[in-house]
């Protein structure tokens, strides 16, 4: 089994978006989140009759024997990751004047959406240069010639993507804490970047904006005045399948040429204008 993705928050929102699209790729897929397997059930099943092998695995990201248990579960039943997503996030519980905003908040934004991701991209970092250095093999068992042996370790494609936000350089004040860690994850997907460059393994951000959520549907009518209002040059609500699409360009490699590469899709919220 060749393909393989590990999704973290996979079975909702912009993770099944992800795992969607991934899964019409023919990939196997490893889908994380924390709650129980009873609530995931119809995703799953929806995304097994793609035709393709699914495994739900809650582990708590921000933990880290979770985190590592999580890794070797996906080792465990398909034997490799080749793609790993760092999408599971959480919101402020509470949005919080940087005047009120209490630490406690601060700190589980913190282990879960940049702490628990830059870690586990270690943890999956590893496996991925250590499963490309192993000699392949012929289809008799014996050990390939060298320049035969770097082409095959090199034609599995192995890609790591940093799902981040808008947030990470657009300040909203009212919850401080959800920014500074994607801005954090946003450094954290640079660096990996940098460190897997020599191994051909590309790393990317892709920076979603305003997208439709469970996570969004509190402050729904917030966004609806905005986006009514001209904040947006795509006058519209992103969606979960317009970050698949792009995920999945990313990891199929139609945009070669772009490690450590910021894509943005904010509907054009960011673009300075008079």
């Amino acid at each position: 089994m060749e393909k393989v993705a590990l999704i973290t928050g996979g079975t909702r929102g912009i993770g099944l978006g992800i795992a969607r699209h991934l899964a019409s790729e023919g990939y196997a897929l490893a889908l994380n989140g924390v709650r129980p397997i009873e609530a995931v059930r119809e995703p799953l099943e929806a995304l097994r009759g793609r035709g393709i092998d699914v495994e739900y695995i809650a582990a708590d990201i921000s933990d880290r024997a979770e985190r590592t248990r999580l890794v070797r579960e996906t080792l465990a039943v398909f034997g490799r990751i080749t793609v790993l997503v760092n999408n599971a996030g959480v919101a402020p519980a509470v949005r919080a004047d940087l005047l009120e905003a209490a630490e406690d908040s601060y700190l589980r934004l913190m282990e879960t959406n940049l702490r628990g991701p830059h870690f586990l991209t270690q943890s999956v970092a590893r496996h991925m240069l250590a499963d490309q250095a192993k000699q392949p093999t012929d289809e008799f068992g014996d050990p390939l010639p060298l320049p035969d042996a770097l082409d095959a370790r090199r034609a599995i494609r192995r890609a790591i993507v940093f799902i981040t936000s808008v947030s990470a350089n657009v300040a909203s004040v009212n919850r401080g804490d959800y920014c500074i860690a994607k801005a954090g994850l946003s450094m954290s997907a640079r660096l990996w970047s940098v460190r897997l460059a020599d191994a051909g393994i590309p790393v990317y951000e892709v920076r979603p904006g305003i997208v439709s959520t469970d996570m969004t549907a509190a402050v729904r009518e917030h966004y609806d005045r905005l986006i009514a209002d001209g904040l947006l040059l795509d006058g519209r609500w992103g969606t979960p399948d317009d970050v698949g699409r792009a995920v999945a360009a990313l990891v199929r490699g139609d945009v070669p040429y772009a490690t450590g590469a910021i894509l943005t899709l904010d509907g054009g919220m960011t673009v300075p204008r008079l």
